[in-house]
């Protein structure tokens, strides 16, 4: 079995860490700053900065707070959030960036992602695909979870690998600070019928979660916010628990930069 991912995301408005429950009624999580540096210490495999308003407020994402992230970070670090231009990745993979997550400027103009692609390399470009289950069909939805598409996530997916994308980031609306376990059919589905890496996102609660979606859902990865910001579990707890678990993860040693 290839190694599993667990993977923090920082959902940063204002310059600071929030968290809801189904992308509303937003809440402070505490210090970005403090918060990465606090995950690469207790072995996070990766970090995720989404700049959550940037695309509704109409702005870039915010380099200078990427730039104070990145100081404290050795693991790899992906950063979304009003990513709309070559020249935007280029400030972003300047200020400390590895990757770079695109949602709602990728949906509104597919080119960009052959762009990116083209300039950067496939490994550089992550999809980020905000989801909700109705009529018996995932939806893919826009600015934050605000617009509904007409468009069915694996269409979208499909249509984004065949524009030579490396990665997508799935998250459940339906899930998303619930607490009540990750979306397992569809994360399956994706990891099933997809052939790039597939990261799960909303819902974690308990550390079985994290189990089903890598058993169960066939993950690659999986994100979280709020368990981890509140401390309701510490990474190196889970890790141990998903190795006894047959699970195969990177060992939480950590180290300094």
């Amino acid at each position: 079995m290839l190694t599993k991912r667990i993977i923090p995301c920082l959902d940063i408005k204002g310059r600071r860490t929030v968290k809801g429950i189904r992308f509303k009624h937003l809440q402070d999580a505490g210090d970005p700053v403090e918060l990465a540096a606090r995950y690469a210490q207790e072995g996070a495999d990766e970090l995720v900065f989404l700049d959550i308003s940037a695309t509704e407020e109409r702005r870039k994402t915010l380099a200078p707070l990427v730039k104070e992230i990145a100081r404290e970070l050795y693991i790899p670090f992906t950063i979304g959030g009003g990513v709309g231009s070559i020249r935007d990745v280029e400030i972003l993979l300047s200020a400390g960036a590895d990757k770079i997550s695109l949602n709602t400027c990728a949906f509104q103009r597919p080119q960009l992602l052959d762009e990116l692609v083209q300039r950067f390399g496939s490994q550089c470009v992550v999809l980020a695909i905000d989801i909700q289950y109705e009529e018996e069909e995932w939806w893919v939805y826009l600015n934050g979870g605000r617009l509904k598409t007409t468009r069915k996530a694996m269409d979208w997916a499909r249509e984004a690998i065949d524009r030579g994308i490396g990665e997508i980031l799935l998250t459940s609306m339906d899930q998303d600070g619930t607490k009540k376990g990750f979306a397992l059919d569809i994360t399956c589905e994706f990891s099933e019928k997809l052939s790039v890496p597939i990261i799960a996102s909303g819902g974690a609660g308990k550390v079985e979660d994290f189990y089903n979606v890598f058993q169960k859902g066939k993950a690659d990865a999986a994100l979280a916010a709020s368990v981890f910001h509140y401390r309701e579990i510490e990474i190196p707890t889970l890790k141990k628990y998903l190795s006894q678990q047959g699970i195969t993860v990177r060992p939480t040693k950590t180290c300094i930069k």
